[in-house]
């Protein structure tokens, strides 16, 4: 089915080439950003800059190296010399045959229990794959009988809810002693009645919650112009994703049929007749809380009378939207709820399971699944984007023989990946060429801006033909990326001004992620990238981009992370940003964001952070058991600033060389990845290799060097 015109975004935008006149051609090449393109070396030699290790004046010139970086003799280089090789090989015997690299990802637990509704849901036979989800689930529970939202991390009762539901869907009964476990820790922490809403919402899809104590989401707002106060893209790439094929599901309100034996009655803490479904009663009266609260009263009252007509054509327009966001890879937005929201929203619109678009969606969303023994695990999304770019950069960093044609093949990839139609970013970032890479394989309609970063970033360890595709392919990127900057200076992950604080207050809305404002990790990494190409503080972006960053510093020095645990994150990610465009080690926010580091520091002289630093307890933050990924980030903010010859910044990398195994690997079970802060998170499988190769990489290059059979 075709959309029509006025729903396709190809047709909304009016994008064109982007050239540039003579005049700032001419300033391009006195900056040496042409020759950068054209001639940067395919390896930088050791001992030469970086972007994370650069320190300069304003405006753009670097100062001397200081004295306190004196080049190590060879004998003391061994130990550093010997890691950083075992680390490449390693990361190189990890490559895919196509040259990339995708990781296992691990996300929430959860998505197993989900999968297990949606094979329900849909009417899916799926057997073998619904028992070897529970039996993982099983594996992970708690010794509490509770399910965590990552590893190590505590209960959560929403996801211990969607679990116990979906074992019964699986065959379990409530007498398994398991089973009796979780419903203890679930009635101690409140019942089904104090969980999020989307647990809610998928309850009422089974007639397990009642559909009058969920939020509405109207179908209605499809018809909300774009220049209106609300209308879907005022929301995230994902909370509209997401959103839209909720409307279907909300308006629709489907109910698939249960047994008594599958029921989860006995999670609630009343009778369920009993139950008051009024919610806000404690919001402020002058409040967008309370605002919304009685919207939804309102709301409720319409959909009990419905105008038919306009009905009809808001899920027919919903439907086009649907079909026309599924990408060639059968996803929508490359993430595990949008694909089973959307695809259980077709199926409730009447859509076969025999329907091209569900056949190839649901093969999509299973493609997404990880065989472990005889259980599997439900992955949110893959990441070969991401992890091969900053694979390469690791690579050509360590600057091993061995890895140049990895990282050329790799290199061709990455070009390959480049996004060249538009996306829902052109709605608000329209007459823009597009020209950005995303997170997946295929994500065409949501490319992202720390993606593009960090591919540009890593296209750079690579020849480029000046006069051909290549050149072409970065310009359009680099284009792409500036145009994609926030009225406040920064740059936000996926799209433009998606950053109205008044939409984390609807209902339904619970998780308080409905927004994708400037932060300051993103911000960083496009800033690092633009000096790595050559920009500095005259560069208009780049000024705009640090007098944002200086704002966003925390009062102990510390940047935020997030897309990544946490502070430790942020700040490594702000300090080689800073350091890339010339401010100087010197500049109060550098010594800040250094000394909060090296505060930091565990005794054992790693660097480690948990999930848990996401609460509002400032104690929590970068405090935890060091780990290879986030001592990596400690020790290049510690180099970025200018500190590579410190004690400090010597016992992280003395912690890594200690910590790696003898096949050049490094063991981390944490959790160091963020999705959404204190709602999910991931485990990046790749994170604990190509990171410390690149931190130990850059500290030998800043004249580092550790001591062999020692750790301080």
């Amino acid at each position: 089915m075709r959309p029509p015109k006025e729903l396709s975004i190809a047709r909304s935008v009016c994008y064109r080439p982007l050239s540039l006149p003579d005049g700032a051609a001419k300033t391009m090449a006195a900056s040496g950003v042409l020759s950068l393109l054209n001639t940067r070396a395919f390896f930088r030699p050791r001992g030469g800059a970086h972007a994370g290790a650069v320190t300069g004046a304003p405006g753009g010139a670097a100062p001397a190296r200081p004295a306190s970086r004196p080049r190590p003799s060879r004998r003391r280089r061994g130990a550093l010399a010997d890691a950083i090789a075992r680390g490449a090989g390693r990361l190189l015997a990890e490559r895919r045959p196509g040259g990339w690299w995708c990781a296992f990802l691990e996300g929430d637990i959860g998505l197993n229990a989900e999968y297990i509704l949606f094979c329900r849901f849909m009417g899916l036979e799926r057997r073998r794959r619904v028992a070897m989800a529970a039996r993982t689930l099983l594996s992970r529970q708690l010794a509490d009988g509770s399910w965590p939202l990552y590893g190590g991390g505590p209960g959560n009762l929403s996801t211990t809810v969607e679990s116990y539901f979906a074992l019964k869907l699986a065959g379990y009964r409530a007498g398994d002693e398991r089973l009796e476990r979780a419903r203890e820790f679930i009635r101690a922490h409140g019942g089904v009645m104090a969980t999020r809403v989307l647990t809610k919402i998928y309850l009422s899809y089974f007639g397990q919650f009642d559909s009058a104590g969920i939020p509405s989401v109207p179908i209605e707002m499809m018809f909300m112009p774009r220049f209106s106060a609300f209308n879907i893209y005022e929301f995230a790439c994902w909370a509209r994703t997401y959103t839209v094929p909720l409307m279907v599901l909300n308006s629709k309100r489907p109910v698939v049929a249960v047994s008594d034996a599958e029921s989860v009655d006995e999670l609630y803490l009343e009778t369920r007749g009993s139950i008051d479904y009024s919610r806000g009663r404690d919001a402020p009266i002058l409040s967008w809380r309370n605002f919304f609260t009685q919207v939804d009263r309102l709301l409720k009252v319409f959909e009990r009378h419905p105008l038919e007509f306009p009905r009809r054509l808001a899920f027919k327009r919903a439907e086009y939207w649907l079909l026309e966001h599924q990408d060639l890879s059968g996803e929508w937005g490359g993430i595990f709820p949008a694909i089973i929201n959307s695809l259980m929203a077709l199926r409730t619109l009447g859509y076969p399971l025999d329907h091209p678009v569900l056949e190839k969606g649901i093969a999509a969303l299973e493609g997404l699944q990880v065989v472990q023994g005889d259980g599997l695990v439900q992955q949110p999304c893959h990441s070969p984007v991401w992890d091969t770019a900053w694979a390469v950069m690791a690579l050509a960093e360590a600057g091993c023989e061995d890895g140049r044609p990895a990282v050329a093949e790799a290199v061709d990839w990455l070009y390959g990946q480049q996004v060249r139609r538009p996306g829902d970013w052109s709605v608000k970032n329209p007459c823009v060429e597009p020209g950005g890479w995303p997170f997946q394989f295929r994500n065409d309609f949501y490319p992202d801006n720390d993606d593009s970063a960090a591919v540009l970033l890593a296209l750079g360890q690579g020849p480029m033909d000046a006069g051909g595709a290549r050149a072409e392919a970065v310009r359009r990127g680099l284009a792409w990326v500036r145009s994609m900057q926030n009225d406040d200076g920064g740059w936000a992950a996926f799209e433009k001004h998606v950053d109205n604080e008044i939409y984390n207050e609807i209902p339904f809305n619970d998780c308080k992620n409905m927004l994708d404002p400037s932060t300051a990790d993103v911000t960083a990494r496009v800033v690092e990238m633009l000096g790595a190409r050559g920009e500095g503080l005259d560069d208009p972006a780049v000024a705009r981009a640090v007098d944002y960053l200086r704002r966003a510093q925390e009062a102990d020095g510390s940047w935020f992370g997030r897309w990544g645990v946490n502070y430790v994150y942020g700040t490594w990610s702000v300090l080689c940003a800073l350091a890339s465009v010339g401010v100087p080690a010197e500049d109060p926010a550098v010594r800040r964001g250094v000394a909060w580091l090296a505060s930091r520091q565990d005794e054992d002289g790693g660097f480690g952070e948990t999930c848990e630093s996401y609460t509002t307890d400032r104690n929590r933050a970068g405090r935890g058991q060091s780990t290879p990924s986030q001592t990596a980030w400690g020790l290049m903010g510690l180099v970025a600033g200018g500190d590579a010859a410190t004690e400090a910044a010597r016992r992280a990398a003395a912690w890594l060389v200690e910590a790696q195994r003898s096949d050049g690997d490094w063991d981390e079970d944490a959790w160091t990845g963020t999705g959404f802060p204190g709602a999910f998170y991931l485990r990046y499988h790749l994170y604990r290799l190509y990171f410390p190769v690149l931190a130990l990489a850059r500290y030998r290059d800043a004249g580092g060097a550790v001591r062999r059979g020692r750790r301080a």
